[in-house]
């Protein structure tokens, strides 16, 4: 394992909630370097040979073991594109977490695109957790741009947790999925973005076998001058059911689109969408400011409850 600084190894508790390295499967990816890996005997992690990525292969069966693979750049300038697949065998049930978080404090853009392909075979299961964030004080930017592509095998599970809460000033975040019989998908996006930030989260999930499910929820809030486009896109081409939700806070002089979006090609696929964006209601202030808090210190509370 590679010796990391102290700024790194913020960025990896931030982004992967690491404070030791952990006992499993695990990649650690520091300034476009490999920093540091581990296999199990269920779970092998190979390098592209073109040196693009990693290939992630689980076992058939594997039984609660997990992967981690963090990507940090504390180097201002530094821009890559990394492609992962993850293959997850027949029966395994694992958690994947990933995340990039990018420390910039110089006067260049540095910017990371995550390309992740999962190919989940017959009744896998997987947790992936996702988080992004940025910190430093420079004039570059912090760009992520992450692509997510789900092929689910018939009865296989997804659940994604995707959160940006801090420090990213553009990000263009598109997920794709593609589900066969049975397969189920359950998404919990939570995003904030402050300042002049800007941030694109588009998903497009297609219901392609009877029986399969997806539930996608994001939960935003958009401060300051910062502007948001959310497209929420469900395609049920068989017997099915789908739900998406969007439910934003809007603040100061924030800008949020949210662009809903069902088709249906199936007489028996039932898809359903919410929407709602709104302030934070005044009668919700009153009270916490009646316990003592200040209106900032109240408004905090509201927003860390929402985005919990």
């Amino acid at each position: 394992m590679q010796q990391l600084d102290a700024i790194q190894k913020r960025l990896i508790e931030e982004v992967a909630d690491l404070h030791t390295v952990p006992s499993g499967a695990y990649n650690f990816r520091v300034n476009g370097e490999l920093a540091g890996r581990q296999t199990t005997a269920d779970i092998d992690i190979v390098s592209k040979p073109d040196g693009s990525g990693i290939d992630i292969h689980v076992k058939p069966g594997t039984r609660k073991e997990s992967v981690h693979i963090p990507v940090v750049l504390s180097a201002t300038g530094l821009k890559e594109t990394v492609y992962n697949d993850f293959f997850i065998g027949e029966d395994a049930d694992v958690v994947i977490v990933a995340g990039c978080g990018i420390d910039n404090c110089g006067n260049q853009d540095s910017q990371h695109d995550g390309i992740h392909r999962f190919f989940l075979s017959r009744n896998a299961r997987v947790k992936y957790v996702e988080k992004h964030y940025g910190s430093g004080d420079g004039l570059g930017q912090r760009i992520l741009n992450p692509v997510t592509e789900l092929h689910m095998e018939e009865g296989s599970s997804m659940e994604m947790e995707m959160e940006q809460i801090k420090g990213v000033d553009s990000t263009d975040r598109m997920t794709r999925a593609e589900l066969k019989a049975g397969a189920r998908l359950v998404v919990k996006e939570r995003l904030m973005t402050h300042g002049r930030q800007k941030a694109v989260s588009g998903y497009q999930v297609d219901l392609n076998g009877e029986g399969a499910t997806a539930d996608v929820v994001s939960r935003s809030v958009a401060r300051d001058d910062s502007c948001q486009i959310l497209n929420l896109r469900i395609t049920g081409n068989a017997p099915c059911s789908g739900h998406t939700e969007c439910d934003s806070i809007n603040m100061d002089r924030g800008h949020i689109l949210a662009v809903p979006s069902l088709e249906a090609n199936d007489v028996d696929a039932m898809l359903v969408h919410e929407a709602a964006i709104g302030r934070i209601a005044g009668d919700q202030l009153t009270k916490l400011m009646t316990l003592g808090l200040t209106e900032q210190e109240a408004e905090e509370q509201i927003i860390n409850g929402f985005l919990r």
